[in-house]
């Protein structure tokens, strides 16, 4: 179950998401056939036809559509959750229903649909806050929040099904950043960019706390890594990607010098100096999967998605704001 040629074909839930509007249509790109997966409350819109690519919409809690359709396919990204602690928060059962309870259905699906290759996205929130300068895959979690201890308990259930023909691969990724036709301004590069465009001015709070980032399109491609990678090196291995770890008043230092030096930087003091910061060395060394591109490039193609009129009403429309659709919208 090595080769490429095996792992062709691939369901992705969430793929209508911020990273699935990405992934998708690179994985085409690279000749795979792909079943969109997705509940499209952000609509589906942001996928665009192709001969090789099947949308379905559809609750990944419904388990007779996921024995409808997962049979046929090698491959198995799952990228579908409530996103982010604000929008988990809003309705924790909603988020428990869908980020916890609707996973060990989907792997047994999985499983005995003759799936080989199942690749999780937990995240780098499950360590929790870490004094340890390195870390790394094999360090304790200590999740802060139900989300991250949702997605621990997640990759947890994952390990459990292991049989020579399944490959079960776990990913904690960076927070993403950097332009998407499924765009999101909620996570921490994209909020100062669009700020720093439209507004003029940023408020930092704090400013040294780290946060690790990752480009939209590294992201993506750590998935291909994955995909294509040997079942020896992969199988029932956790990966952190990210890029690298910078502090808040660096992030805001890059977008002023990308948006323009007219922007204004707001320093305030703040009691909450949690810095989270990952190891990514663990990746580069198994598979040889290094980011090539930064921060600074995540801005600047924000900055041209902006002046091109790609992203209108970027302040206020909840269509780029997770918890602002949350809340908008009735979905139990």
């Amino acid at each position: 179950m090595n080769n490429i040629k095996k792992n062709k074909n691939i369901f992705i839930t969430g793929a209508a998401g911020y990273v699935g509007s990405v992934l998708v249509p690179r994985l085409l790109s690279e000749g795979y056939s792909v079943t969109a997966f997705d509940i499209m409350i952000y609509g589906q819109n942001v996928l665009k036809p192709h001969p090789n690519l099947k949308i379905v919409k559809g609750d990944i809690r419904d388990i007779k559509i996921l024995k409808e359709l997962i049979p046929g396919h090698d491959g198995v990204i799952h990228l579908a959750c409530i996103s982010n602690d604000p929008s988990f928060e809003l309705n924790p059962k909603l988020g428990k229903s869908i980020n916890l309870d609707a996973f060990r259905p989907l792997v047994e699906v999985s499983v005995k649909s003759g799936v080989n290759r199942f690749i999780y996205a937990s995240s780098s929130s499950v360590y929790g806050i870490r004094e340890e300068k390195d870390v790394h895959e094999d360090i304790s979690l200590k999740p802060l929040t139900d989300y991250s201890k949702f997605k621990a308990d997640c990759e947890k259930i994952l390990l459990e099904f292991n049989s020579s023909d399944f490959t079960n691969i776990i990913i904690r990724p960076a927070t993403v950043c950097g332009y998407a036709p499924r765009q999101r301004l909620d996570v921490v590069v994209n909020i100062l960019t669009n700020l720093a465009y439209h507004k003029r001015i940023i408020s930092v709070f704090g400013g040294e706390q780290l946060r690790p980032n990752i480009h939209i399109r590294d992201m993506v491609e750590s998935y291909l890594s994955l995909l294509k990678s040997p079942s020896k090196l992969v199988k029932s291995e956790i990966f952190n990607a990210g890029y690298e770890n910078q502090s808040v008043k660096s992030l805001a230092e890059t977008v002023k010098e990308v948006v323009g030096e007219d922007v204004k930087l707001n320093y305030t003091p703040t009691d909450d100096n949690r810095s989270y910061h990952i190891s990514s060395k663990k990746i580069a060394n198994v598979l040889g999967f290094v980011p090539k591109h930064t921060i600074k490039e995540a801005v600047q193609d924000l900055k041209l998605a902006f002046e091109k009129g790609l992203l209108p009403n970027s302040l206020e429309d909840e269509k780029y704001f997770n918890i602002k659709r949350m809340q908008s919208i009735d979905l139990n």
